[in-house]
């Protein structure tokens, strides 16, 4: 299940490694002296080798399974995404406890600031693993993991996870998008309220108002989506690619990372796309005065037996 990698990420607190392992071939199997590096308390912002370290720290410690060490470096209101929904922080250690992690593999890090107490790291992985005695798919799968600063302490408060998809084949030539009535309205003005914002986001989606939804964006946003990791550019020009006219929003939860950032959690229900349903999550920030989405994950819901089978079920940190 989606759960498996998202419990993962969550372990690393503030490793002070220099250099960034690639995988857990290249790291120690000592869990407990990753686990005292992990909870070195520090609040400056941390380095991409840092959060690299951390988010090792905490794959290892579930391949250890020493679970309790893994749920100290979470905050206590931490949110996980995974393919079988949104999940709290006793639910993600709750359900690692299943997986049985045999190897992974991380790479293609990319850490991006937030505000000075929020940053957020984003990479691939790949796993050989059981969950429930069921083999998991081995990968790749997406994953990003958001940490903020309490109290002096780097923990993580957010993961999500999707399985890498190649893009699907349109069968017809894509035709140029129609824009609707409300193509051109003025954008809604963003603040705080970070649910309030994505439906200012969807409602520009919903009404092709592409100018807008693509004002909503910082200039240094990230998309991750099961075909690919996407910058503003290419978010603006994807969302042109499909109708979300008729797409549906719910179940909203809202996490406040600091004084400037937030992160939202819903689902999305789209009667053609296959699958329809999916979980998505949103971090906006604030710049200079305005409120941008940063980064976006959509995940698609997977049916039971697959994410009885997926890796990302039992992971994230």
């Amino acid at each position: 299940m989606s759960k498996i990698l998202a419990f993962m990420s969550l372990l690393l607190l503030t490793a002070a490694c220099a250099t960034p392992p690639p995988g857990n071939k290249d790291t120690t199997a000592n869990v407990n002296n990753a686990n005292k590096a992990a909870e070195t308390k520090s609040s400056a912002a941390p380095s991409e080798a840092d959060i690299q370290a951390k988010e090792t720290a905490a794959w290892e410690a579930v391949k250890q399974k020493d679970y309790d060490s893994f749920a100290k470096l979470m905050a206590d209101d931490y949110l996980e995404v995974e393919d079988d929904g949104v999940h709290d922080k006793a639910a993600s250690v709750q359900s690692v406890k299943d997986f049985d992690l045999s190897d992974y593999t991380l790479s293609d890090w990319k850490l991006t600031p937030i505000d000075p107490n929020t940053v957020l790291i984003t990479y691939t992985a790949n796993v050989t693993g059981k969950f429930k005695g069921e083999p998991v798919p081995s990968g790749p799968y997406r994953e990003s993991s958001a940490y903020v600063n309490r109290n002096g302490q780097w923990l993580a408060i957010f993961y999500q996870e999707t399985r890498s998809e190649p893009p699907m084949a349109s069968p017809t030539p894509a035709k140029s998008p129609e824009k609707s009535a409300g193509a051109t309205a003025t954008p809604g003005e963003t603040g705080p309220d970070a649910a309030a914002n994505e439906k200012l986001v969807w409602d520009a989606l919903k009404s092709k108002n592409y100018d807008a939804f693509g004002s909503y964006l910082a200039s240094d946003s990230i998309e991750v989506e099961p075909d690919g990791v996407y910058d503003r550019a290419g978010s603006v020009k994807g969302v042109q690619t499909v109708d979300l006219s008729k797409a549906e929003l719910g179940d909203w939860k809202t996490v406040k990372l600091s004084d400037n950032a937030s992160v939202v959690t819903y689902t999305v229900n789209t009667p053609n796309l296959k699958p329809p349903k999916g979980f998505h999550a949103t971090i906006w920030a604030n710049r200079n005065g305005k409120w941008v989405a940063i980064f976006h994950q959509g995940t698609p819901a997977g049916s039971e037996s697959a994410a009885g089978a997926s890796p990302d079920k039992k992971m994230k940190m």
